[in-house]
């Protein structure tokens, strides 16, 4: 996503860092890395994989299918302790990691007589035909521990620190590039390996806590200076448009510290404690009461209805949505009053009302959201910029509630908004009624971000 609050951090907003156990780096090869024509799925998963050893991620290179990858090995070897080299171990001539990391480290490369028939049966089995460059595939570094791969041909390896005691070197694990065949080598292979080589000591606690409709600096501000009073914890922050995550690190007792300080200051302002987008929580709070809902959109386009139909198990509680984008098309669809659109402009509070009401009644669910408004980045004016955005919500228990948002940024931004505001009202609305002050913990709090 694009926008202005959308900041993706790649280094922690903290006053204090906890060491990590042992200093870990990757290195990620494939041209087709650097040309955008394949996204690496490696970091997000290894760097998630080995936090709960008190290992993270300090760097990550992306390099070509050339030379360049024996440099950036010779490289990182003084620089980190455990090193993942992903990717250029299949049998075209462009795949030469293997080739390039027994270089660096002086080590020749022999052919594994079990790894060379299991190829061979292998293609066997599927009818493939053998060819030369396949049985590369079979060459394995001297003294390398093999790292079978039960979902492909290429079989990783793993390297002691100082292999060769002329050169020193870290950990290294070199792994193939599919994540289909990462992946589980990754669990089955390398976690048995870090689990023997990384102290016990290390291991640290995470946190997340994801807030709605709140700026990044006002959390900040709420939290920072208190959470960072308290001894070995780190904390984060990333920005996303209508959220913000926080993210704490530490041992255990500094994180029940930094946690309880974190959830008596934003209160109902927390949404999730889990990797939950607002719209799951939705599902799940109405699910847990037994009530349905329905949308009526026009300057978003159906993107409520297609973030809330993302969720298993939405078609229990999401009965229809109407896109209504058109003046003509809300009231063909819907039968929004055209007297109240030439009154007050399709873009306006009572608009978004009778979108939200019609929408209710005609699906015949407890709620509905209606939107309207100028995504840009043409079509406003002075009463009404890009950017003006009136939601409602109406429901068959209260009145039918309406707010005016400035949302001014791209229209995709303007778009994600809009639903993360509509989805916040919703929210409310539903734990207000379930006599809950937050669904994810049972302390009284009233969040001074509200």
């Amino acid at each position: 996503m694009t926008g202005l609050l959308v900041r993706m951090l790649s280094v922690w907003d903290c006053a204090s860092t906890v060491r990590p156990a042992m200093r870990a780096a990757i290195i990620n090869t494939g041209t087709e890395l650097l040309l955008g024509d394949v996204q690496d799925a490696h970091l997000a998963f290894i760097a998630r994989e080995i936090f709960p050893l008190g290992l993270r991620i300090e760097e990550r290179r992306t390099v070509p299918d050339a030379e360049v990858i024996r440099g950036t090995v010779s490289d990182l070897l003084p620089a980190c302790e455990i090193l993942f080299v992903t990717g250029g171990l299949g049998p075209t001539t462009d795949d030469t990691t293997r080739e390039m990391v027994a270089d660096v480290l002086g080590l020749e490369l022999y052919q594994d007589p079990q790894l060379l028939t299991s190829l061979q049966q292998r293609l066997r089995t599927r009818g493939i035909k053998w060819s030369e460059g396949i049985a590369r595939q079979a060459n394995v570094p001297a003294g390398a521990q093999v790292l079978p791969n039960e979902n492909g041909s290429a079989s990783g390896f793993y390297l002691k620190p100082n292999i060769n005691p002329r050169i020193p070197s870290p950990h290294i694990f070199v792994l193939p590039g599919p994540p289909r065949e990462l992946q589980p080598m990754f669990r089955t292979s390398v976690m048995p390996i870090l689990r023997s080589i990384v102290p016990a000591s290390a291991l640290l606690e995470r946190r997340l806590y994801r807030i709605a409709g709140v700026g990044e600096s006002l959390v900040e501000e709420a939290i920072g200076r208190k959470v960072l009073a308290i001894s070995g914890i780190e904390l984060g922050y990333c920005a996303r448009p209508g959220e913000v995550e926080v993210r704490i690190i530490g041992k255990a007792d500094a994180i029940e510290q930094a946690g309880a300080i974190i959830r008596s200051t934003l209160g109902v302002s927390i949404f999730s404690t889990a990797n939950e987008n607002l719209e799951e929580v939705i599902v799940k709070l109405l699910i847990q009461r037994n009530e349905t809902m329905a949308t009526a959109e026009s300057c978003t386009g159906g993107l409520i209805a297609n973030r809330i139909t993302n969720v298993p198990g939405a078609s229990t509680v999401f009965i229809a949505g109407y896109v209504c984008y058109a003046d003509q098309a809300k009231t063909d669809m819907l039968n929004v009053d055209p007297k109240v659109i030439k009154e007050h402009g399709a873009v306006s509070e009572p608009v978004a009302r009778a979108l939200a009401e019609h929408a209710r009644f005609r699906a015949g669910s407890n709620y509905a959201l209606g939107t309207t408004g100028v995504a840009g980045p043409t079509g406003g004016s002075p009463e009404k910029p890009v950017g003006t955005v009136y939601v409602a919500l109406a429901s068959t228990e209260s009145k039918t509630t309406a707010k005016k948002f400035f949302f001014p940024t791209d229209r995709e931004t303007f778009k994600e908004l809009t639903a993360q505001a509509g989805f916040e009202m919703l929210r409310r609305t539903l734990l207000q009624k379930s006599n809950s002050q937050t669904p994810i913990s049972k302390e009284t709090s009233t969040s001074i971000l509200q």
